[in-house]
């Protein structure tokens, strides 16, 4: 994976970059605003993903989303933001982001959120997309991103992986990835029993 990172804060740069670089074996290159990253993006792009701060200098939130769209539309961008309201996640991706992803994520959780966007597909947490209206929210389904969720639902309908994927529109190897995903968050040694669990836990198929 070639990622492009821009944010301000060195700390934060460092500190993602170390997780996708050792966890995500991919190369990262850096910049501290975004007009670095967009004369970085013209002269080394396309990049598998570009994320970028919401607050970084010469951003503007959204703004700035919607210009870099305009500017590559065959890029594929994410927000990365530790402050951004919930509400900004949705409409990132309505102007144009494959993705949304909160700083205090864990290392793990945003390698995978990572390989799931590069695979082309859209990411945002459950804990965001709680205030939008989605799936109810629970201590059980907290840990659970909102693909999972889906995914899980079909685990516990019974679903097969290639099921499961024509009903999301995804491939079947990105289905794969979300149950070995799953059983790993919740200590199932198979798919049979993730949705055992999660059925114990309340967790209603839809």
């Amino acid at each position: 994976m070639r990622i492009l990172l821009a944010d301000d804060h060195e700390m934060v740069r460092d500190t993602i970059s170390a997780y996708l670089e050792s966890e995500g074996r991919a190369a990262v290159v850096t910049e501290p605003d975004y007009v670095s990253a967009m004369k970085t993006l013209s002269a080394k792009g396309p990049f598998d993903l570009v994320l970028l701060d919401f607050n970084m200098p010469g951003m503007n939130g959204l703004d700035g989303l919607t210009e870099a769209v305009a500017r590559f539309p065959d890029q594929a961008f994410a927000i990365l933001s530790g402050t951004a309201p919930n509400r900004v996640a949705p409409q990132a991706v309505e102007s144009g982001a494959i993705g949304f992803i909160p700083k205090t994520m864990g290392a793990k959780s945003l390698v995978n959120a990572v390989r799931f966007m590069v695979a082309g597909e859209t990411y945002v947490p459950a804990s965001v997309m709680v205030d939008q209206g989605e799936m109810a929210e629970t201590e059980f389904t907290k840990q659970l991103s909102l693909r999972e969720r889906q995914v899980l639902s079909g685990l516990c309908r019974g679903r097969s992986n290639k099921e499961i994927a024509r009903e999301l529109d995804l491939q079947e190897v990105t289905i794969k990835l979300h149950v070995r995903t799953l059983c790993k968050k919740l200590n199932a040694k198979n798919r049979t029993q993730a949705a055992l669990i999660a059925k114990d836990a309340g967790f209603e198929a839809e």
